[in-house]
């Protein structure tokens, strides 16, 4: 009875704090070991996290930004309330003026079309810099270096970054069926979440979370490289 107790205690679940994704156990759990974020916000293609304002367009690197919270890892489901983010004031125009002087007139100044006066002013064009822009070509044709492919130890435990995933694997059982991952992309609009390899969408960001993975591959622990 006692040793079942034990092995009960011992064995590891996956932290439900969004932003951590860790495994623990009741007695491998101290104070400060988990990192993670409170609610996301979402708004004109934006995320961003509303407790360190850490910000990104891409899902899958906005998922990446280290937790800026601590405190103990917890297998309780989290109940998540987005934070919907205000919409900035729409500036009125100011009313125009009752003149007839094109001098004197803002948008005639600025060089934008004035319905009072009926004409547009002609831009002052820029001079070209042909130095500088032989400058920017050059720079632009050298190519900057590869990075160096990073080796690693097929015993090292690694941390799979493909959507959906988050699981500790190791190279040596790393095969074409391991992983379970959404290929993506995610898709974002009028307040609906989901994917668009899998096309399921839900509202609440929970539940997009909760979402099962829809592809068998590889885990990956760079998908940049």
């Amino acid at each position: 009875m006692e040793q079942a107790t034990a092995t009960a205690a011992a064995a590891k679940v996956r932290c439900q704090r969004i932003g951590c994704d860790a495994m623990f156990s009741d007695d491998d759990n101290p104070d400060g070991s988990c990192q993670y974020h409170d609610s996301p916000i979402f708004h004109d293609g934006m995320k961003e996290w509303s407790c360190c304002k850490k910000r990104s367009h891409d899902f899958s690197l906005f998922l990446q930004i280290p937790g800026c919270k601590t405190g103990k890892h917890t297998a309780e489901k989290q109940v998540i309330a987005p934070v919907k983010k205000k919409d900035a004031p729409v500036p009125i125009a100011a009313p125009p003026t009752n003149t007839s002087s094109k001098d004197s007139c803002s948008r005639c100044r600025q060089g934008f079309f004035c319905s009072d006066h009926g004409s547009q002013s002609k831009l002052v064009e820029k001079p070209i810099n042909v130095a500088g822009d032989a400058t920017s070509e050059n720079n632009s044709s050298v190519q900057a270096p590869k990075p160096a492919k990073k080796i690693v130890d097929i015993n090292q435990p690694q941390i799979c970054r493909n959507q959906g995933c988050g699981q500790t694997f190791k190279e040596k059982d790393n095969h074409d069926t391991a992983c379970s991952h959404h290929p993506g992309p995610a898709v974002f609009h009028d307040r609906m979440r989901g994917w668009k390899c899998c096309d399921i969408h839900v509202k609440e960001f929970d539940e997009f979370m909760s979402i099962p993975p829809c592809t068998k591959g590889w885990h990956n622990a760079d998908p940049g490289s």
